[in-house]
């Protein structure tokens, strides 16, 4: 998959107020520590995440994601009227129904002809919104659009320590479904996209690749629709396994064209899982860890807006410049992995 005329011209993120640290959680956690004789410090050092971010209670995914439109449509000086297609791709969604995308649509005050709908794909979302509307600028379906994506694991993180806690059975193997759970974190970015050529100032998107490995679909799942409380359950070390195993085959297929090669990446920006995973993902791809720029630390998994919002950071921070290749790489439960390439 290439691409010849699509422009990354403007993202914009929003971070959560609140700072979640792992020690905090952990000191919440103490009588399961306790009970297990598990290490303080346990959380930080398997996962490699100090903290996340959580939004201010009642905060849907839709004004997680509306604060990051917002910031682009400003950023970009952007008329609302302007923008063609409006796509929402969280995990997270405000209801089953409407569509969450319905809901930034009208907190952003777009076009009553802007065509608006939800790609939900779990940590794969946002790629995936990036592909579909990539397509509709080269088919000229659309001259532009707004990708957004707003995380929100308040809930999701509560009810997994409040499980922990209530559980008087659980062992140190029995607790590890759930150790994934801890390190999710939340926020919001935006990204608008347009038709655009080599000349435009801008990031553009070149290339893609894929693969999926469904029969690991099994091993990390989230609460089936309808119950009251959100878990999830993740076998954390055979989805590292597969994830990578995944990840080698997609990217033997995206390297496999002169130009984009492991050595002519300048920057890697990736959905970050913890840091075990971004070693093993790196030493598998025979990739080089020093070009990875990383936001793991200090926002935690941030789901579909991991990767983007990384890119996002590195363009504001000067480590992502024109001149330089950078890709983008996916990996969901499922399992699929996608990755992106981009030129500047």
């Amino acid at each position: 998959m290439q691409y010849s005329q699509v422009c990354l011209h403007t993202f914009g993120y929003a971070l959560p107020p609140k700072v979640l640290t792992s020690n905090a959680i952990e000191e919440r956690l103490a009588p399961v520590y306790e009970r297990l004789k598990l290490p303080a410090g346990r959380l930080e050092l398997m996962s490699g995440i100090r903290e996340r971010r959580f939004w201010e209670p009642g905060t849907r995914p839709s004004d997680g994601a509306a604060l990051a439109g917002k910031k682009v449509l400003q950023k970009a000086d952007l008329d609302p009227k302007s923008i063609e297609c409006l796509i929402f791709t969280s995990v997270s969604r405000d209801m089953m129904e409407p569509a969450t995308a319905s809901f930034v649509h009208d907190k952003l005050g777009l076009a009553a002809d802007c065509l608006i709908f939800d790609i939900s794909n779990a940590c794969l979302g946002f790629l995936d919104g990036m592909v579909m509307l990539a397509n509709m600028i080269e088919l000229g379906q659309v001259k532009n659009g707004l990708i957004v994506a707003g995380e929100t694991a308040e809930e999701l993180v509560e009810s997994t320590i409040q499980l922990l806690l209530a559980d008087t059975t659980l062992t140190r193997k029995k607790i590890k479904p759930a150790f994934a759970s801890l390190t999710i974190g939340s926020g919001s970015v935006a990204l608008y996209m347009c038709s655009g050529n080599e000349d435009m100032d801008r990031p553009q998107l070149v290339r893609g690749a894929w693969k999926a490995n469904t029969k690991h679909s099994d091993l990390c799942q989230g609460t089936a629709s309808g119950n009251a409380t959100t878990l999830m359950n993740t076998n954390s070390e055979e989805l590292l396994v597969r994830g990578v195993e995944t990840a080698h085959a997609t990217w033997q297929e995206f390297a496999s064209i002169s130009g984009w090669r492991a050595d002519d990446v300048d920057r890697f920006f990736c959905h970050q899982v913890g840091s075990a995973h971004a070693k093993l993902l790196f030493e598998n791809l025979g990739l080089d860890h020093n070009k990875n720029f990383e936001t793991l630390a200090v926002l935690g998994n941030v789901g579909s807006v991991s990767a983007p919002i990384t890119l996002a950071m590195a363009i504001e921070q000067g480590k992502f410049q024109p001149g330089q290749k950078g890709a983008m790489l996916g990996i969901g439960s499922g399992i699929n992995c996608l990755m992106l390439g981009v030129e500047w």
